[in-house]
Order: C-alpha cells, then sequence, then structure tokens
C-alpha cells in the first residue's frame, strides 16, 4: 500500500519498489511507473495500484479419483502480474486517494481465476488415475498438467498475469483409507518386526544352548578330574601308609634290636653283679668264718640297727637293764671265765 501524506490540501504519494502506479489526471495519464513519488490534488486524481512482485497463492481441494475415493490436493502457485497497465484496465486496483486502500479486493479475484483454473486441470488428471497410482504418481501428473494448464489458460494472458512456478505438495486420500492403505505395510512391517524378533530368540536359544553344553562339558571334566584327584589320593594314601608301615617295621626290628641288647646287656650286667656279690658274700664269709659267735651276733645287730628307722630315744626298765648286762658279762662256752 502506497504511503500518503497530507499538506495544504494537496497529497504526496511515496509508492514503494514493488507496486506499479497509474496516475489519472482529468482522464489524462500523469504518472506511470514502480517506485514513483509525486504531489496530486484529490479531487483531480485517479489511482491505481498494481503489485508487480512474485506472489504465493496455497490452495487445497478435494479431488475423486477413478475409483471413487476422495483425496485432498495441496499445492502452491506462485504468479506475479507482468503487464501492470493490462491488469490495471481488466481489474479493479483503484486506491482511495486519501488512504491509499484498494477500494475493491483484485487480488483475491486473481486468486479464485487460479485457484480455479489449477482446480479443473487437477480433477481433470486424477479423475482418470486410479487411487494407488495418484499417491505413488499422482503428484508428478498434477503438477505437470496444472502448469501446463495455467500457461495455456487464454484469460491469465489477457488480465497481465503470468504464472511462475506450481508446486504439489501433497495428494493424501481420507483419513479411514490412508489407515487402511497403511495396515498392509505395517503388517508386513510388524511381521518384519516378529521375524527379526524370533530370530534374536533364536539366536538366544542357540547360545544358550552352547552355553549349556559348554557348562555342562565343563562339569563332565570337573567331575573327570574330581575322579583322577580322588584315584590320585588314593594312590597317595595307600602309597603313605606302605611308606608308614614299611617305617613302623623298620622302627619296631630297631627298637626290638634295642630291646635284646638292652636285656643282654641287663642280663649280663645282672650275672657280673651276681658273681660280685657272690664273691662279695664268699669273702665275707670267709672272713667271718673264725670269728665267735658272740661277734657275729654284734654284727647282725649292727646291720639290724642300720635298718630300723630312726629311734630318737630309748627307755629301758631296770629289768630289762640287768638282764642285758648279764647276758653280755655271761662267757660263751667254751671260753674261759
Amino acid at each position: 500500500m502506497a504511503d500518503i501524506t497530507r499538506r495544504f490540501g494537496w497529497r504526496h504519494l511515496r509508492s514503494a519498489p514493488t507496486a506499479h502506479i497509474r496516475h489519472h489526471k482529468r482522464g489524462s495519464l500523469a504518472h506511470d511507473g514502480t517506485g514513483l513519488s509525486f504531489w496530486y490534488r484529490p479531487l483531480s486524481a485517479a489511482l491505481s495500484e498494481v503489485p508487480v512482485d512474485d506472489r504465493e497463492l496455497a490452495m487445497a481441494f478435494h479431488a475423486r479419483t477413478a475409483d471413487f475415493q476422495d483425496v485432498t490436493v495441496q499445492a502452491t502457485v506462485t504468479y506475479r502480474i507482468s503487464d501492470p497497465a493490462l491488469a490495471a484496465a481488466r481489474l479493479d486496483f483503484y486506491v482511495h486517494p486519501d488512504s491509499g486502500v484498494w477500494r475493491g479486493t483484485p487480488l483475491e479475484q486473481i486468486a479464485t481465476l487460479l485457484t480455479e483454473t489449477a482446480q479443473q486441470h487437477a480433477l481433470d488428471v486424477l479423475a482418470r488415475t486410479p487411487l494407488a497410482t495418484a499417491l505413488v504418481d499422482g503428484v508428478a501428473a498434477v503438477r505437470e498438467r496444472v502448469a501446463a494448464g495455467l500457461t495455456g489458460e487464454p484469460r491469465l494472458p489477457s488480465t497481465g498475469i503470468e504464472v511462475v512456478a506450481v508446486r504439489v505438495v501433497a495428494i493424501r486420500p481420507e483419513a479411514e483409507v490412508e489407515r487402511a492403505l497403511r495396515t498392509p505395510a505395517r503388517e508386513q512391517i510388524q511381521q518384519e518386526a516378529d521375524r527379526s524378533v524370533y530370530e534374536r530368540r533364536a539366536v538366544a536359544v542357540e547360545r544358550e544352548r552352547t552355553i549349556a553344553e559348554n557348562e555342562l562339558a565343563s562339569k563332565i571334566e570337573l567331575a573327570r578330574r574330581e575322579e583322577q584327584l580322588v584315584d590320585q589320593r588314593g594312590t597317595n594314601a595307600r602309597r603313605e601308609a606302605e611308606e608308614k608301615s614299611a617305617a613302623d617295621e623298620v622302627r619296631t626290628s630297631a627298637e626290638a634290636a634295642r630291646t635284646v641288647r638292652l636285656a643282654r646287656a641287663e642280663a649280663e650286667a645282672a650275672r657280673e653283679v651276681g658273681a660280685a656279690r657272690a664273691e662279695a658274700q664268699a669273702a665275707w664269709l670267709t672272713a667271718h668264718g673264725g670269728v665267735t659267735p658272740g661277734t657275729l651276733h654284734a654284727l647282725a645287730a649292727t646291720k639290724f640297727a642300720e635298718n630300723l628307722p630312726r629311734i630318737d630315744s630309748l627307755t629301758l626298765s631296770p629289768d630289762v637293764l640287768t638282764g642285758l648286762l648279764a647276758r653280755l658279762n655271761r662267757p660263751e662256752p667254751g671260753e674261759r671265765a
């Protein structure tokens, strides 16, 4: 929209570089071009502002395929007004001289023209195309047909409109149909996922079986080694018992021989002691053979006294003492008084 200011009954217009201004004064063209700036009187001026930049028109419409399925087409058309003078003559681009606002709706008219034209060509293509083909190859087919149809539409050049590009964003069926179409693919994907799960489980089972077999083999090997260990321990125990028995036999033989030697030595010592005692006894008897009986009695009493317990005191009565003294003083038979 042009920028309009007021000064003392005059108006000043300043337009953008992308807007084409046509100024008629009293029926004559006073200014014509883009990016203009000029003064004018509002009572005698007729202004038209035509945008000359590229504009995007998004559209969405319904269509029916050859198998009677409803689809939604989303497309975008890029256009521009290549002949502003022709467009201003065919469409109402008049702007109010005081506010600069369009009095009509020229861009909506262009949008309606483009949308209906594109829809007509898209419906023509989709009406001959089954749903599955439309969903797979319909975007390119519709784009080419709409571009060709808009280019060949005679009303657009006569209105000064040029189509720059056509883009078809998507062709989508109804929600129920789309879900139904997705079901086989989802089922196939689910089957692939299930197959992967089963394969993974099979691999896991195989690995578990391998692990179990390895564990069983390890246990068998361990049992075999334990059996060997038990056998070896038995062999070691038998050998140890045999060695111990042999050692005990050797020790017993040595102790027996030692005992025999000790017994022989003791017997020899006993014989020698007995012989010595006999010799001593014989010598003692020989020595005392000519001794008087009184002397022998005294020696016997001495020996007897040596073997008696210790007597600290002895009390003798006078009768006993008198008899003992008398006996000691009595001469032995054969002796002289």
